[in-house]
């Protein structure tokens, strides 16, 4: 079964066992349709999940003081993918990996080889030999069309290039 990582154990919380997680998309509502989560490799029940500035706060049925909680910090949280709920249209930012990318008038740009997380998420796309990072944004994806396997961008003018990593 696909999982989708949604964030990471940042600390303990409380003496309770409860988790202080770091959602990787704040807005993400992911935590509230689901019953159990996976901690690392490990799923575990879902107790109870209430959001704070910048995660959540979770509490996990076999987690119970804090010491458990401390010993799953920095480990990775994912959810099965079959239970996100995503709008049509909608997609998550590891389904643009393996895309071939096309400028607007059809030409082949490459293929997405990686996607690069952050305040500014970016697609590293490769090909002749060649690397470019586009940002992640409405203005400069036309279309992403997951059926078809390739993106339509409209890159901006002089968009850095460097030689590709690691071949394509």
């Amino acid at each position: 079964m696909d999982r989708v990582e949604i964030g990471v154990v940042a600390k303990a919380h409380g003496i309770r066992g409860e988790l202080r997680v770091a959602l990787h998309n704040l807005e993400s509502r992911a935590l509230d349709q689901v019953e159990s989560i996976y901690v690392g490799e490990r799923a575990y029940a879902l107790s109870a999940v209430r959001p704070v500035a910048g995660g959540a706060l979770v509490r996990l049925a076999e987690v119970d003081d804090r010491n458990a909680a401390e010993a799953l910090r920095g480990q990775p949280i994912s959810i099965d993918r079959e239970n996100l709920d995503l709008d049509d249209g909608e997609f998550l930012l590891s389904d643009l990996v393996g895309l071939r990318v096309e400028l607007e008038d059809g030409t082949a740009w490459g293929q997405v080889v990686r996607v690069e997380v952050g305040v500014q998420s970016r697609m590293v796309v490769q090909g002749g030999g060649i690397e470019r990072q586009l940002p992640i944004v409405d203005e400069f994806l036309v279309e992403v069309d997951l059926e078809a396997g390739r993106i339509v961008v409209d890159p901006p003018a002089g968009l850095p290039e460097e030689p590709a990593r690691g071949g394509s």
